[in-house]
């Protein structure tokens, strides 16, 4: 009975410190990096704006090969939807829809698990030249309470510096 009543407490203090964490842990999070590729601006550009494209870079689609997906609409164009799911809790499920093409940005809203969102997404594209294009690629979101809690352990830098590095191997080929 006194194992069962300190294996109790234990949870409960463990909830308790989560609670508590997540009520002074920051509520937005961020991701980003940037990349130059050998390429002209307008060829980036033109790959990126298709969300299906990141199938082949987006290190998400690496994590699990096998997620289901789905479309909507017209891939490249505002108001196109990409809906993904997943077994693997690092890619979970979601959708991403653009929002808006400028001819150097493609901005979309991510939802998470449909209770997250929307997180704002931007890939922008800049000419360096003649062929080269410097791209960032950047999310910023708030987390409900008290999922926030994770803010505190998660930088997302890493997998869009693999992310862009996919992109870049990919369009140098």
């Amino acid at each position: 009975m006194k194992i069962l009543k300190g294996i109790l407490i234990f949870i409960v203090a463990l909830v308790a410190i989560v609670l508590i964490g997540a009520a002074f842990a920051p509520k937005e999070f961020s991701g980003k990096s940037e990349i130059v590729i050998n390429k002209p601006q307008q060829e980036v550009y033109n790959h990126i704006k298709f969300l299906k494209n990141q199938e082949k870079y987006g290190t998400w689609h690496q994590m699990d090969p096998e997620m289901k997906t789905s479309y909507e609409g017209t891939d490249g164009t505002v108001g196109f939807t990409y809906k993904w799911s997943s077994e693997n809790w690092m890619v979970g499920k979601g959708k991403q829809v653009i929002t808006d093409l400028d001819g150097s940005n493609m901005k979309s809203d991510l939802f998470f698990d449909e209770t997250m969102g929307p997180a704002k997404s931007v890939m922008s594209t800049e000419a360096q030249g003649a062929d080269k294009t410097l791209i960032k690629w950047e999310v910023k979101g708030t987390s409900p309470y008290p999922w926030n809690f994770m803010n505190l352990f998660f930088n997302m830098d890493k997998d869009f510096e693999e992310g862009l590095q996919n992109l870049k191997n990919q369009l140098e080929e």
